[in-house]
């Protein structure tokens, strides 16, 4: 499922807690693809708290907690990272990550824990929700087969790689534009992972963030830059992307663009992803400000220029993810749109 429907399901699990339906839900996936960075988002969006429990660094006891004598009478101490309504909220997300990595004798640990809410006397919040997340067997991890058991108290979907999710989650998070402009260019490195080669970087929605940080830090230091980029993302992409990034010296003007003057569309397709992708950045920057519309409006006439006319909807379409519905009350969007509207009705 791509990550766009998995955060709509985690973000109805994690408020069906109150209802009482709630269902543990187990996301299944290679290295990379953001399994925990979308439990984190559905915390955030929720202002909740995240308890990110690693079981494959923990031991049976650090779930059961440790046996003290008591009088006559043998009592466990319960852990302190388990969800506790005083100390961490009334709700709130348990994420049991790297599942599929723990050793068969923390897993059995977690059966009780993960369908019974419970471990002995201690019970999980009623509105806290539970989730948790696991590499698949042939993807090169160190993993366990999940015991039929554990297997049958979750809930399972397994992460797919969208290009489109990923651009409006980088909008979203300020990622260089030249990395969006890249992936657009070459979709088929969004995610490239050959287990059989065990590779040690490769391109990954994770790894391409590494990328825009790698530039963010080193770009004013070309002899580093490419090997950067390398040691993010491979050998192979890291060199397309700073060929991709050199030959940006082309583009138009882009202010001029947002100003409303005519320019001509670069006959390059790798340029035009650039251009694409760099106005929806800038249409990003200036949405808030007194010229926002205008600008906005201007980018849209822009876009009747691309002779590829599928490109030209690409643009308006993550201009739409990034800026909302305004972008229909603009009076350019009509005259956009009757420009197309052929294309979209037939092609």
């Amino acid at each position: 499922m791509r990550p766009a429907q998995l955060l709509r399901v985690l973000d109805r699990e994690f408020t069906s807690t109150a209802e009482g339906h709630h269902t543990p839900v187990m996301l299944w996936g290679p290295p990379g693809v953001g399994k925990s960075q979308m439990v984190a988002q559905i915390a955030e969006r929720h202002d909740a708290p995240l308890i990110d429990i690693r079981l494959s660094q923990m031991e049976p006891s650090d779930l059961r907690g440790i046996p003290f004598r008591s009088g006559d009478r043998v009592e466990w101490a319960i852990p302190a990272i388990l969800p506790d309504t005083q100390r961490h909220g009334p709700r709130g997300i348990l994420f049991l990550d790297e599942i599929t990595s723990a050793p068969p004798a923390v897993s059995a640990a977690a059966y009780q824990l993960i369908l019974d809410r419970r471990l002995g006397e201690y019970r999980v919040p009623t509105h806290w929700a539970i989730f948790a997340a696991g590499n698949r067997q042939g993807d090169r991890g160190v993993t366990y087969s999940m015991p039929a058991p554990l297997a049958n108290r979750f809930s399972h979907f397994e992460v797919e790689t969208h290009l489109d999710d990923w651009v409006a989650w980088a909008y979203a998070n300020a990622i260089d534009e030249r990395v969006i402009a890249f992936l657009r260019f070459r979709p088929e490195l969004l995610f490239d992972f050959d287990p059989a080669h065990n590779p040690v970087a490769f391109p990954s929605p994770r790894s391409w963030e590494f990328a825009h940080r790698g530039l963010s830090k080193f770009e004013d230091q070309p002899d580093l830059l490419q090997g950067t980029l390398q040691a993010c993302v491979g050998p192979a992409a890291g060199i397309e992307l700073k060929a991709f990034i050199d030959s940006l010296d082309q583009m138009p003007d882009l202010d001029a663009i947002l100003r409303g003057e005519t320019l001509s569309v670069p006959d390059e397709i790798d340029l035009q992803y650039a251009v694409a992708a760099a106005l929806v950045g800038r249409a990003i920057r200036v949405q808030t400000e007194e010229q926002g519309p205008e600008a906005i409006g201007n980018i849209l006439r822009y876009a009747e220029r691309f002779p590829q006319r599928e490109m030209g909807v690409m643009l308006v379409s993550d201009l739409h993810r990034a800026v909302g519905s305004r972008l229909f009350e603009l009076p350019a969007f009509a005259g956009w749109a009757q420009s197309v509207s052929d294309f979209l009705l037939y092609d």
